[in-house]
């Protein structure tokens, strides 16, 4: 009896898995960091310097054979971070490049007294940064 409940259960998790979760036209899921924590973005946002980068940084680390969607080697905290700002005035933000938002990121964590950060190890103006905590 326990056998076939685990068995039932472990087909109810794998449909659950492989049925597709309906994303509106002009939106993407991609996926951030080791985990894998799912984010649904529009489809702009790739056009834009930020995103440029990830994906450069995604093809570094990743290669083109990953499985089960777009991965971004990136923290959720600094992904939502670039997100809330492009919510905020993506005009202004869209323009920035990945370093941009770093130093952001970095001076608004400063102010905080945090030790908090980013993606993978990235560098700009002679500052390296863990983009992925230690």
């Amino acid at each position: 009896m326990m056998i076939s409940k685990i068995v039932h259960f472990r087909h109810a998790v794998q449909q659950w898995k492989t049925r597709s979760h309906p994303i509106r036209s002009g939106l993407m899921a991609i996926y951030i960091g080791p985990h894998r924590v799912r984010f649904v973005i529009p489809t702009r946002f790739l056009n834009y310097p930020v995103f440029a980068r990830l994906l450069e940084m995604a093809e570094e680390e990743y290669g083109f054979s990953t499985t089960g969607g777009l991965v971004l080697p990136c923290e959720p905290g600094v992904f939502e971070g670039i997100l809330r700002l492009l919510e905020i005035d993506e005009e202004r933000y869209g323009k920035l490049q990945l370093d941009e938002f770093m130093k952001m990121m970095e001076d608004s964590m400063r102010l905080r007294n945090s030790d908090y950060f980013v993606c993978r190890e990235y560098s700009y103006d002679g500052f390296n940064l863990s983009l992925l905590q230690r």
